[in-house]
């Protein structure tokens, strides 16, 4: 039995009295195999499509046209939902750089998958420009090389960079810490030494 038969073949002309047996017998081949192929289709395709498919929808080939242009459709609203969100990423310096330029690869990978296709060399500038103020030497450096880093390359350095941020930071808290206490100290002893110093009551 030709079961896709529906598929290959457009829907015979409609049957009248001056139609052969074999015409006849065409015709009924034919829809057996539409009907056939619709079962089949509905039966395969998720609930949430067979709910907005056409009821109106009479053939097979028809049907898994109109499918189609459904998943044509949600791959156009996928890549504009991922697009928006690479974009418009920002790291917050809290965290860990490694797996956020990761999620970001990520996006790219399944805007990749829709094609639409993201050099590395453009990822790892959208990266670049999510990084906060504190990077902003970093930028600096890069932009003024003449190399281009690959996304490894950027991982690995921004890493570095984090690393020697989180470095100065604890060294500069360190020399502010310090610093307030030998001010304490030196006013305690500009204390003791006025209080030493001041004239006595004549009795």
């Amino acid at each position: 039995m030709d079961l896709d038969l529906a598929l290959r073949i457009d829907s015979p002309p409609p049957l009248t009295d001056q139609s052969t047996s074999d015409e006849k017998r065409n015709n009924e081949r034919w829809e057996r195999s539409n009907r056939l192929c619709l079962m089949i289709i509905k039966k395969t395709v998720p609930e949430a499509f067979r709910g907005t498919m056409s009821e109106t929808t009479a053939t097979a080939k028809e049907f898994l046209q109109d499918i189609e242009k459904r998943f044509v459709k949600n791959e156009k609203t996928e890549i504009n939902t991922l697009l928006t969100r690479l974009v418009s990423m920002k790291y917050s310096g809290k965290g860990n750089i490694r797996e956020y330029i990761m999620e970001m690869s990520h996006l790219a990978s399944k805007l990749n998958a829709l094609k639409l296709k993201l050099s590395e060399e453009l990822l790892v500038h959208l990266i670049l420009i999510s990084l906060p103020t504190q990077f902003s030497q970093f930028k600096v450096s890069y932009n003024c090389q003449k190399e281009t880093w690959s996304l490894n390359e950027l991982i690995s350095h921004c890493v570095e960079e984090e690393e020697r941020l989180k470095q100065e930071k604890t060294e500069s808290a360190h020399l502010v810490s310090t610093t307030n206490n030998k001010s304490k100290r030196l006013q305690r002893k500009k204390e003791k030494g006025a209080a030493g110093t001041a004239p006595q009551k004549k009795q």
